[in-house]
Formats: structure tokens, C-alpha cells, sequence
């Protein structure tokens, strides 16, 4: 992937436009172990990454690798099942492609979902935090390189990137839904491999609620297109070190994930549904 001018991720639209002819209004991007949602799309059609010009696939064995649009309920959703990561090789440059996908096929808003290593003391695996900000200390950044106005600006706030108004909204909606919501701050870290018991005790004293490997590529990449966006991590696990002598594993986050699956779910479409 080289060469990356409007004409690259235009390719990857035009492509798209020819197979959906509807215009999504929401996207959402799957995290770890949270593709369950993607069967609840009625009237869906698929499309393998593999076939997109000019776009990533995953290589992560938990994630399908589609993208699927159709609806929930009345509402026109784009969704991806399965997403990329820095750790897999590729640039942030490279990661700033599904958004700027959902971006020329007219998508009005961005839901990002992810499975996070819980550092706040007070969560629990199956509590489900809203993204309210995010901390990131690599200087790596999906707009390296030329800016292309067609997306944004050369530089662009992102004091309110986790969309505080959608925010509030996603909040209301969590009653009834059997599951424990709290808002708090997601901490990026590049993986593969899970953090330190040292990592993550820096990670409270800056503020990190949670910990994960994705999610802060595409929520940039939202923020520069000028796109609502809504955050979600899942916390399947509590960090290293929160529980002395506790080994992390990619197996328990997924079972984790599967546990809540069915009513993560049943939120998240009651929260399309009311966007």
C-alpha cells in the first residue's frame, strides 16, 4: 500500500459503490471476540477485505475479515467484522483506511468497539466502559505525511473526538440492558504482547481507565474526517498486575467477550436504533 493519495482511497470506494447502493448512516468497527453483533444485521451484504482495492486484511485468526452493510432495525449500518492493527504491520497511515472508506460512501457517525485490559480498580471483566478520551505516547499518527484536504484539516482539535453529545446519549441507554456502564479514559498501547505490571501502573497514575491495541488509529483518523464518533471498550480482563499472579491470555479475552456477546449486542442495536 503505497502511493497514498485521494485516488488510493477513492479506488477502494468506487469499488464498494458498485456492489451497495445504499448510503449507511452508522458504521461500526468489531473488536476482539465481539463479532456476534455483525448476525444481527438483516438484509446484510458481505464484502471479504480481500477483495477491496487498496485495503487491508486481517490476520488476527478471531476476526472474520468482512465488511457487511445492511440495517438494523430502520437504520442503514455499514459494519466491520474484524479490524487492523499497528501490531500486525501495518503503518497508522495504512490503519486510517476503514474510516476514510465509511467517509466517501457518505457514513454519518462512527461506533468503534474494542476488548480492553480493565486498570481502574473498580471495573470487572464484562463491564463495559464509554470511551470519553484517550492517551497515546507513540507520535505516530494515521495523518502523517500530506495532508489531504478532501478528508480534513492540516491540523484538527480533538478535544471533543469521543463525541460528548453521543456519549450522553449511549449512557441513557444502557438501562435495562444487564450490563455495568461506566465513561472513563482508554489507553492505547501497540502490542502484540499485553502490558507490564509497570506499564500498567503508569497507565493509573496518568488517568488510563483501560488499556488495549486498537481503536486510537481509526478515532484519530474520525476525528481529522470531521465525524461523530462513539467508543466502547469491552473489558474482558483485568489488567497486569491488578490481580497479583494472574496470567493474561488472547483465549480468556475471547471467552470473556463471548460471555456478554448476546447482550452487547441487544445495546448496540438498541443504540443504532436511536441514533
Amino acid at each position: 500500500m503505497s502511493g497514498f493519495d485521494f485516488s488510493f482511497y477513492r479506488k477502494s470506494a468506487d469499488y464498494v459503490k458498485s456492489i451497495v447502493k445504499d448510503e449507511p448512516e452508522t458504521a461500526v468497527i468489531l473488536g476482539s471476540g465481539l463479532g456476534d453483533f455483525a448476525s444481527h444485521i438483516s438484509d446484510a451484504v458481505s464484502i471479504p477485505y480481500n477483495e477491496i482495492p487498496n485495503f487491508p486484511v486481517s490476520t488476527v485468526p478471531s476476526h472474520e475479515g468482512k465488511l457487511i452493510f445492511g440495517k438494523i432495525g430502520e437504520k442503514k449500518v455499514a459494519c466491520m467484522s474484524g479490524r487492523f492493527h499497528h501490531y500486525e504491520g501495518y503503518s497508522f497511515k495504512q490503519l486510517s483506511a476503514p474510516v476514510r472508506l465509511f467517509k466517501l460512501l457518505g457514513v454519518k457517525r462512527v461506533i468503534l468497539t474494542n476488548a480492553a485490559g480493565g486498570v481502574n480498580e473498580s471495573y470487572r471483566p464484562g463491564d463495559i466502559m464509554v470511551i470519553k478520551d484517550h492517551i497515546k505516547l507513540t507520535s505516530l499518527s494515521p495523518m502523517e505525511g500530506e495532508n489531504l484536504p478532501e478528508f480534513g484539516e492540516r491540523f484538527f482539535d480533538v478535544s471533543d473526538m469521543y463525541t460528548g453529545k453521543l456519549r450522553e446519549k449511549a449512557l441513557k441507554l444502557s438501562d435495562g440492558s444487564g450490563l455495568t456502564f461506566h465513561e472513563g479514559v482508554y489507553m492505547y498501547f501497540g502490542g502484540p504482547q499485553f502490558e507490564t505490571p509497570a506499564e500498567i501502573r503508569m497507565a493509573r497514575l496518568l488517568g488510563a481507565d483501560a488499556v488495549g491495541m486498537s481503536t486510537v488509529p481509526e478515532a484519530l483518523t474520525a476525528a481529522h474526517c470531521r465525524m461523530p464518533l462513539l467508543g466502547f471498550s469491552v473489558i474482558t480482563n483485568m489488567a497486569a498486575g491488578v490481580i497479583p499472579n494472574a496470567e493474561i491470555t488472547h483465549e480468556e479475552v475471547g471467552q470473556q467477550a463471548g460471555l456478554i456477546s448476546e447482550r452487547f449486542s441487544a445495546y448496540m442495536k438498541k443504540v443504532i436504533e436511536n441514533l
